[in-house]
């Protein structure tokens, strides 16, 4: 694929350049939690206007019904670009209507927009081919050449992510060349031992990429409440805790198949418990013990890794070359259960070795519980993205990148 390099090295003063960012920042009564993927797209937007470009940028946030609902309003992540980068950023309250139009028509070589969210209009998420293509023929008209700079939606067959590339000349951002560079060194020529720390709610969401990883990693540590599925496998109680019971028989052939590959597979071997959920707003103190992990009594529920489990982890990762790791080894938004997940960060800053954060609730965790990012080798913006990669899936968002 072509990269921004290359554009600007052709010239672009003068011309519209329709960046695809991911401004998918999570928002809590309408202010900013965590600024990482406006940050991620900095370099790319701040090239092409030092170039003279008349910089359009476009993202969605959340999850909208196809039509406006202010609940999920870029305006804030608008303010924020402006802040980040020093001047003023234009914001177009539509995608494509007259706002859009006439914001895109009043920048000035060097200026930078932003459009509303592009999944206020329904042929952004569209199945129908037809009407996607509609959509990237409006979001086209506003443009000269295309930018994509959203690795978080590359995964996505949306329209201005898969759509809108074929219909102008277009290229790969700073943030999305980097991401596949780092992909890449997850998936050819590894660096050994790898080590792939596993962790998040659902088990279901990362069986495919186990099935991939067991034919590429030296160890996988499990975590989180995806564990209590991996404990259940073995025999042990896991009292109330997340458990996805019909992928017991998954998981099972998935162990019986690390011991026979010779992939360690490590699981908890202690977890802290509690009775009740905590709440995650007020962050009251919890009651909660550590036990075996096979001694989970039956009335409650596993939230975190205990102590053994995280120095064994630690242990586990001191060696390791190369590390990816994916999802929170507990429920990290509440200080009670946040210990594990601080402790493979730790683990992550102390290593040798190159280090990945696998983006969604991991990049957030690390952010939120303190930990400086550039302690990390990298910390990725597509947590959905990166797991589709190494799971070898053709990323829509990517091959439309491709010439």
């Amino acid at each position: 694929m072509k990269t921004i390099d290359e554009l600007l090295a052709a010239g672009v003063s003068g011309k519209r350049v329709f960046v695809r960012a991911d401004l998918n920042v999570p928002l809590s009564d309408g202010t900013i939690t965590d600024d990482g993927r406006i940050r991620a797209v900095l370099p790319t937007v701040k090239a092409l206007a030092d170039a003279g470009a008349k910089v359009v940028v476009a993202s969605h946030l959340g999850r909208p019904k196809g039509a406006p609902d202010p609940a999920f309003s870029l305006a804030p992540a608008a303010s924020r670009l402006g802040e980040l980068l020093g001047s003023a950023v234009a914001f177009a309250t539509d995608t494509v209507g007259q706002s859009a139009q006439d914001t895109v028509a009043g920048l000035a070589e060097g200026q930078v927009a932003v459009l509303e969210n592009l999944r206020f209009n329904a042929g952004e998420t569209s199945k129908d081919d037809a009407e996607r293509g509609a959509f990237a023929d409006q979001l086209a008209a506003l443009a000269d050449v295309y930018v994509g700079d959203g690795f978080g939606a590359v995964h996505r067959k949306h329209a201005s992510v898969y759509d809108l590339p074929a219909k102008l000349p277009h290229y790969a951002g700073y943030l999305i060349a980097t991401e596949v560079d780092v992909l890449k060194k997850l998936t050819e020529d590894v660096r050994r031992p790898y080590v792939v720390v596993l962790g998040g709610a659902k088990v279901s969401d990362k069986l495919a990429v186990i099935d991939q990883l067991l034919d590429k990693a030296d160890r996988l540590l499990i975590g989180g409440g995806m564990a209590y599925t991996f404990l259940k496998a073995k025999g042990h109680e896991v009292g109330i805790s997340l458990l996805q019971e019909d992928q017991v028989p998954a998981v099972t052939e998935y162990m019986e198949r690390a011991e026979k590959q010779g992939v360690e597979l490590v699981l908890p071997v202690d977890v802290v418990v509690s009775r009740t959920f905590p709440d995650l707003k007020t962050k009251a103190p919890t009651e909660h013990t550590v036990v075996d992990a096979d001694k989970i009594p039956a009335d409650q529920e596993g939230l975190d890794i205990g102590p053994k489990t995280r120095e064994l982890y630690a242990s586990k990762l001191a060696d390791a070359a190369t590390v990816f790791w994916n999802g929170p080894m507990g429920v990290f938004e509440h200080p009670d259960y946040a210990e594990g997940t601080k402790a493979v960060a730790q683990a992550l800053v102390d290593s040798d070795g190159f280090t990945v954060v696998g983006g969604g609730d991991s990049a957030a965790a690390v952010r939120t519980l303190g930990f400086d990012e550039t302690a990390f080798g990298h910390i990725s913006t597509g947590g959905g993205a990166s797991l589709e990669y190494l799971e070898g899936k053709t990323l829509p968002g990517l091959a439309a990148l491709e010439d």
